[in-house]
């Protein structure tokens, strides 16, 4: 079994070979990185492999975003000391940490009820107070407590959900993979400039789990269904 140290290690090595080597120079990023011990957000039996380049089973067909994604998604977020984040799809409540050691404020929304009540314990053990996770439809976003300065979602939208764009602040930032789960996914970043308008840009393609809700998908199966995905 690891030890603290051993755990120590480990992250130190994820950040400086996952995630520095492959690009994120945002040093902010990295050091919330090195802080957070992602062995305390995976499923019991799964912590020797927590710095793995992968993702990680959660419970309820959900899983932890393989840790260079999060750096990825966290740095084009353009997350700064200040900022009031949304985090839609919080899982084990990994990424709302790391974004908790950046941001003023993280507001993470979590459909499964089991996997928030956890995320929640988590934040206690680990003195992570300056979060605040509900339970609900996370496509919805959490419009009594919005304008954000960044939207990440963790979960495939069938396209941008317009609630989400609508509580991002002025000069607000969205990161959402949108299209398909298997093979049509790509890593949108959104920027709010006005009132009405909003500049665009592809990050690449990803493969997330889809987002189900009442601006997202209907469930798992209807991304399966859905008329506009070819070969289907």
């Amino acid at each position: 079994m690891l030890d603290q140290s051993d755990f120590a290690r480990a992250r130190r090595h994820m950040v400086e070979t996952q995630i520095a080597l492959r690009g994120i120079r945002s040093e902010p990023v990295l050091e919330a990185m090195r802080e957070v011990p992602r062995e305390d957000f995976v499923e019991e039996g799964f912590e020797e492999f927590a710095y793995e380049d992968s993702p990680l089973p959660i419970g309820e067909g959900q899983s932890i975003s393989q840790p260079m994604i999060v750096a990825l998604m966290i740095e084009a977020a353009e997350i700064g000391p200040g900022d009031r984040v949304l985090e839609v799809g919080a899982g084990s409540g990994y990424a709302a940490a790391v974004i908790s050691r950046i941001a003023e404020r993280v507001y993470a929304i979590e459909r499964h009820a089991s996997l928030g009540e956890r995320a929640r314990q988590r934040f206690e053990r680990l003195g992570y107070d300056n979060i605040e996770l509900a339970v609900g439809d996370g496509t919805l976003g959490w419009p009594e407590q919005q304008a954000f300065n960044a939207i990440l979602v963790a979960a495939g939208s069938p396209d941008v959900p317009q609630a989400l764009k609508r509580q991002l602040a002025i000069g607000g930032r969205l990161v959402i993979p949108v299209g398909v789960q298997d093979g049509g996914q790509s890593l949108l970043k959104v920027v709010r400039r006005s009132e009405t308008s909003f500049e665009d840009k592809d990050l690449g393609p990803v493969a997330f789990v889809p987002l189900i809700g009442e601006q997202g998908w209907a469930d798992a199966r209807s991304v399966l269904k859905d008329p506009a995905i070819p070969g289907i």
